[in-house]
């Protein structure tokens, strides 16, 4: 088996890169196993690079993996993918980051597809992916499965991501209104994953960063149980980490059916350098 983590000597393939806007977050981040499962298959990371010429290009690294398989596999299947992610991110030959970040993702789906293939205690594990990119200006988000991204701007809370999911597919294809898909016996299945035999589609989204805008990152586990109404009161009425707390708090309160993730990353300066 290939090993595809295996850096690439960055300096010799790019060119110089500017940084033009010095990104200051405030980070924070809560998982919690639940009242029902037995192990914690979530898996949240970040990484801000220290080199300027790797954050010039790379930017800031928020990602959340929600792993799925038995004997513990999907716990596994969470670790090599954010390990795999954010090594073939940060030294991936492309210029553009959404370009890396696309890569990354079909690189971290190929490592866990052989993992899965070569341990049959393994077969068939498998994990969600939400990474949320900050470079210079720009907000990129990869999105392979359930998990979400949300932004919350000028008090106007928008989910970035679309659930690549049975349900959502079905409302978009017009076959049933979103009442009638959400009590179906389907309405847990997922179309994408990192792992498995499927060919591997991620979303990618890309749009302007400003001063004050506040991404949460978040597993299922989150968002079975709170609608896109508490998530607001809570990120509105909190900092980021005692947002992250309320938040976990509630959904374990409303059951806690499976494990629980909520990552928010708050932008609290956009520094122009000269």
């Amino acid at each position: 088996m290939d090993d595809i983590t295996a850096p690439y000597a960055v300096a010799e393939l790019h060119e110089a890169v500017p940084l033009r806007v010095r990104i200051r977050t405030q980070v924070a981040a809560k998982t919690d196993l639940g009242r029902v499962r037995e192990n914690n298959e979530d898996k949240f990371e970040f990484y801000i690079p220290d080199s300027e010429e790797v954050l010039a290009r790379r930017g800031h690294i928020y990602l959340v993996c929600d792993g799925m398989g038995g004997h513990n596999a999907g716990q596994i299947a969470s670790e090599l993918a954010t390990k795999t992610f954010i090594e073939v991110y940060l030294n991936h030959p492309a210029s553009d980051a959404g370009t890396a970040g696309m890569a990354a993702a079909h690189a971290a789906h190929r490592f866990v597809s052989d993992v899965g293939r070569a341990v049959a205690q393994r077969k068939g594990m498998g994990t969600t992916l939400s990474a949320l990119l900050l470079v210079q200006d720009r907000a990129i988000v990869v999105q392979v499965g359930d998990s979400r991204v949300y932004r919350l701007r000028a008090g106007v809370l928008d989910q970035i991501t679309t659930d690549q999911t049975w349900v959502e597919d079905v409302i978009a294809k017009g076959v049933m209104d979103r009442a009638t898909a959400e009590q179906h016996q389907y309405k847990h299945v997922i179309l994408q994953a990192i792992g498995g035999d499927n060919e591997l589609s991620p979303d990618l989204y890309e749009q302007e960063l400003q001063t004050g805008d506040t991404f949460l990152i978040c597993s299922d586990g989150l968002t079975n149980h709170l609608n896109n109404a508490q998530i607001h009161e809570m990120m509105e009425a909190s900092g980021p980490s005692e947002a992250c707390w309320k938040m976990v708090n509630a959904a374990l309160a409303d059951g806690g059916s499976d494990n629980c993730t909520a990552m928010i990353v708050h932008v609290e300066e956009l520094e122009s350098q000269p």
